[in-house]
C-alpha cells in the first residue's frame, strides 16, 4: 500500500517537488473516496479542502436561476479539486459532484496553509503551482463561453 507522500509524488501537480515539500503535504492528507453522483462541495460554503483527484471524475457545478444546476467543468485523474481555500474569504465559488466512482487525495486546506506560512517557498511554489490551474479554468470558461455565445455573433 502506497503512502499519500508517494501517491501525491506520482501526480503531475507535485511532480519535481522536493521530498520534504511532499512530506509537508501529505502531512495534510487523506484518501477518501466518492460515489457516483455524490455530492461533494457546495457553492459558498467553507473552501477547508481541496481534493487531489486519482481516479473517476468530478463534475464542478454552478445554480443558474434559469437552468438550475449546470456542470461547468469536469475534473479527472491528474486534476485538483478546489482552489478556494487558497484565497480569502476561503468560500466554495462552485459546487462540484462526483459524476463515477472517484478516488482522490483530501488536503486540509487551514493545516496547508499554516505550513505555507511557516514556510514561504513551499507556499510561493505552490501558489505558482495553482496559479496554473486557476489560468486553465479561466481558459477553459471562456472557451465555453466563446462557444455558447459565438453563434449570436454571427
Amino acid at each position: 500500500m502506497k503512502s499519500i507522500h508517494d501517491l501525491l509524488g506520482e501526480h503531475p501537480f507535485f511532480e519535481g517537488l522536493p521530498p520534504e515539500s511532499l512530506d509537508l503535504i501529505a502531512g495534510c492528507g487523506v484518501n477518501v473516496h466518492f460515489r457516483e453522483d455524490q455530492h461533494i462541495i457546495d457553492e459558498n460554503a467553507p473552501a477547508d479542502h481541496f481534493w487531489v483527484v486519482r481516479t473517476g471524475r468530478v463534475a464542478l457545478e454552478i445554480n443558474t436561476p434559469r437552468k438550475g444546476l449546470q456542470t461547468i467543468q469536469t475534473i479527472g485523474p491528474g486534476g485538483l479539486l478546489g482552489v478556494s481555500w487558497l484565497i480569502p474569504p476561503h468560500r466554495w465559488t462552485f459546487g462540484a459532484s462526483a459524476v463515477a466512482p472517484t478516488s482522490a487525495i483530501e488536503i486540509d486546506a487551514a493545516c496547508l496553509r499554516g505550513k505555507c506560512e511557516a514556510d514561504h517557498d513551499l507556499g510561493y511554489e505552490l501558489m505558482k503551482r495553482f496559479a496554473v490551474v486557476v489560468r486553465d479554468r479561466l481558459q477553459a470558461t471562456r472557451l465555453q463561453l466563446t462557444d455558447l455565445y459565438g453563434s449570436y455573433a454571427s
